[in-house]
């Protein structure tokens, strides 16, 4: 839980309910007066803080999956590689997946560091034009383990949005951890001030993924966080050869694409297997440089146009609204 402090009993209700200071768990909690006041359940101030602070950015997109392993942090690289690919537009890409962070590794930043000006920390550059932060340019090593509970964790997500150095952007991923907890509500709370475009939500065809993606999916409906579409990643083999395409993960339920349809939402593509993806995130590489012509670079570049169309699109609505 989100508001849950680091010296809480155990079964806490957590700061924010109407039981804070007054359950039974409270009893002989160093913080029950506090909670009991009702002082902890004034919105955070830091909220408004980001909310200023992100004023200068257009457009917030998180990457969310419920189930890890199936690519989540490998599209957030690749979205962001694709959408800075138009070099009129400032694009950033924020790794809040605080206890794995893969991002610098993919963006082939590994062993750069943060750099503290005036203005806040400033965000590691792979191009003029694309920015990244990430808790992994903190660490000493990139073997070093984060062991912190959920506070610890929702206070460096609060830095990074606060306190980092964003400048004015067109675009800025957050690529979160699989599932629905403590940095999925931060986030989702630190960003409730601003203009968030919505999720993507990355899944592979087996229904043992889909089935968390759909808990991701009734997530995002509880906040309020609008879908812009569903990825089905992993989506066959195509044979470079041949060119036949063989199903590695049988999509035995009709895949994500039989999940849309159920659920309305949109598809946005399916990104075949390619060993060449593997290599170029091992190797710090765009895909979109190394083989532009494959089957995944193409769907790759569909669904990033896709994603500036919805952008576009929503950013024109609102206009037209105020």
């Amino acid at each position: 839980m989100a508001d849950v402090p680091d010296n809480a009993p155990e079964h806490c209700p957590g700061t924010k309910s109407e039981q804070a200071g007054k359950a039974t768990p409270c009893q002989g909690c160093p913080n029950q007066k506090l909670c009991a006041s009702g002082a902890t359940k004034a919105p955070d101030p830091a909220i408004a803080e980001i909310g200023a602070k992100l004023t200068t950015v257009k457009h917030k997109i998180l990457v969310l999956s419920g189930k890890g392993g199936v690519g989540k942090s490998t599209f957030s690289a690749h979205l962001a590689h694709g959408l800075a690919s138009d070099t009129m537009k400032e694009v950033a890409l924020l790794d809040v997946d605080i206890c794995g962070p893969s991002i610098p590794r993919i963006m082939g930043l590994e062993g750069e560091q943060v750099h503290q000006s005036g203005s806040g920390w400033s965000p590691v550059y792979v191009e003029e034009n694309l920015a990244v932060m990430s808790i992994g340019f903190l660490l000493s090593s990139p073997d070093d383990a984060v062991i912190w509970r959920g506070p610890k964790k929702n206070g460096m997500i609060k830095q990074f949005l606060r306190d980092v150095d964003w400048g004015e952007l067109d675009y800025l991923i957050v690529d979160t951890p699989p599932g629905t907890s403590d940095e999925h509500l931060s986030i989702v709370q630190y960003l409730s001030s601003t203009h968030v475009d919505g999720a993507i939500i990355i899944t592979t065809p087996q229904e043992v993924s889909l089935q968390d993606v759909r808990k991701e999916i009734r997530f995002c409906q509880k906040v309020k966080l609008p879908i812009i579409g569903v990825v089905e990643n992993m989506s066959g083999f195509v044979c470079p050869s041949c060119k036949n395409t063989s199903q590695i993960f049988p999509p035995t339920s009709g895949g994500a694409e039989r999940m849309c349809v159920d659920l309305n939402l949109p598809l946005l593509g399916k990104i075949p297997l390619d060993p060449r993806i593997a290599r170029s995130c091992d190797e710090g590489k765009s895909l979109f440089n190394e083989v532009p012509d494959s089957p995944a670079a193409k769907v790759y570049e569909s669904i990033v146009q896709s994603i500036r169309d919805y952008c576009s699109n929503r950013e024109t609505e609102e206009q037209s609204t105020t």
